[in-house]
Formats: structure tokens, C-alpha cells, sequence
């Protein structure tokens, strides 16, 4: 053999090695960056989930096709987990909450598990839900501080993950003042979860998103307000009042 020919047969060989390893170090980080995302979302391989959703109203059956949007996103994360999803409406989800991870998203009037949920794990978020038209109407009361909706303008809409222990799965919590903040809440769920992993890891957080201009920009533009999850999870401060009769 002679020396071009020998290094020619080096040459390849280390070619090679370089991709054979290239290609061992990227399997690698790729099946690392999946688990991490398969313990953030609580969905091993082939395990199963919940996709909750609400009736649209006046709808028999019905949702509503911004709920749809949002269902498909969520859909995308759950396949890439390598995961299965079962979709149910809102008033067949008889059920407790930790064995299977859950994503539920709608209004507390359109949604009784939402309702449910925020009750014993989001005490302190309270939503007006009264029908009258008013400034207040569909407002989030969160602590002390109010967040009032301007339609097509600015609308909020809370993104929680809440657990029961860190054995369970979790519940992913979409709750907006509009069904389209719902799709901007799964779209900001589907693009940060890395970040959302790396600072929560496997705990609960409860964050406010607002949607800005959906009226020209749909679910596209979305601002992180604040990470609400100590006024969310707290019992919301009780307003004592005096029973006293007034002295005549």
C-alpha cells in the first residue's frame, strides 16, 4: 500500500469516526432534551393525557374553533412526547386529577373543571363572571391587583402547571378572558417550555400572560405580565365587614 492510498484510507476512516460520533452526540442531546420535556409534561412514552375542553355557547357539542387552534398545539406537544391524547368535553371529566397529566383549558362559565380547578388550586384567582356589560365584566381579580379586558386591545389569560405532590402528574391550566387568548396560551406553552422547565422544573407555577392587538394580530403577540403563582395559590384576603347596628 502505498502512502497516498494509505492516507486516503485514513482520511476516510477518520471521516467516519467524526460522524459516527457526531451522530452518537446528537442522539444523545435529542433523547436528553425529550426526557426533559416528557418530566416537565409529565408524559412518558405512551402514556396517556387529557385534552379538556369547553362547549361553545348556543353550541350543541361544539367548540369553539379558537379552542380547536389551541387543541391542536397542545396535540403537537403531546405527539412529540411520544404520548396519546383523549379529548373530552368539560361536564364528562368526573374524575380526580393526578394520575394522568391533564390540559384544560376555557372560562369557569363555559368549563366546570376549570371552575373546579380554580376553586381548590388557584384560591386566590377570582373572574367576574357576571353577564352584565360593565368595565369589570370578565375581569381577573388575582391578589389585590385587578386586570381588566379591552377586546381585540389587551386580554389576559392565566398559564399554570399545578400538581398535587411531585409524583403526579400534572395539570396544565389554560384560563382566559377570550377563547383566543386560549390558542395564545398553548402557542406560549408550545415555544417556552425548555425555559419554563429550566426555572419550574416539576413544580407549580401560575403565570399571567396578556394577548396585545389580537384584533390585527391574533394569538401571535403575547407579553409575559408576571408570575402570579403566590397570589394565585394563596386564599384571596377575607374583607371583614361591621354587623354592628348604627347607634340612633
Amino acid at each position: 500500500m502505498t502512502d497516498d492510498v494509505r492516507n486516503i484510507v485514513l482520511g476516510v476512516v477518520a471521516v467516519a469516526i467524526g460522524a459516527a460520533v457526531g451522530w452518537i452526540a446528537r442522539t444523545h442531546l435529542w433523547r436528553r432534551k425529550l426526557r426533559r420535556k416528557q418530566v416537565f409534561f409529565g408524559l412518558p412514552d405512551s402514556s396517556e393525557c387529557l385534552l379538556v375542553v369547553s362547549r361553545e355557547a348556543g353550541g350543541e357539542g361544539s367548540v369553539h374553533r379558537y379552542d380547536v387552534f389551541a387543541l391542536l398545539e397542545l396535540a403537537a406537544l403531546v405527539k412529540d412526547c411520544g404520548a396519546h391524547a383523549q379529548i373530552i368535553q368539560h361536564d364528562t371529566a368526573r374524575q380526580g386529577f393526578g394520575e394522568r397529566t391533564e390540559f384544560c383549558f376555557g372560562g369557569p362559565t363555559t368549563n366546570r373543571r376549570i371552575a373546579a380547578h380554580l376553586t381548590s388550586l388557584l384560591p386566590g384567582v377570582a373572574i367576574n363572571t357576571q353577564p352584565e356589560p360593565g368595565p369589570d365584566r370578565g375581569s381577573f381579580q388575582i391578589g389585590t391587583e385587578r386586570y381588566r379586558m379591552d377586546p381585540g386591545v389587551a386580554e389576559y389569560v392565566l398559564l399554570a402547571r399545578l400538581t398535587a405532590g411531585q409524583e403526579s402528574r400534572p395539570v396544565f391550566l389554560l384560563c382566559g378572558q377570550r377563547a383566543i387568548t386560549h390558542q395564545a396560551a398553548a402557542r406560549y406553552l408550545a415555544r417556552h417550555h425548555e425555559k419554563l422547565s429550566r426555572k419550574y422544573g416539576r413544580g407549580t407555577f401560575c403565570l399571567l400572560l396578556k394577548v396585545v392587538n389580537s384584533g390585527a394580530y391574533g394569538p401571535d403577540v403575547v407579553e409575559l405580565v408576571s408570575d402570579v403563582t403566590r397570589a394565585a395559590t394563596e386564599p384571596a384576603p377575607v374583607v371583614r365587614t361591621s354587623h354592628r347596628a348604627t347607634e340612633q
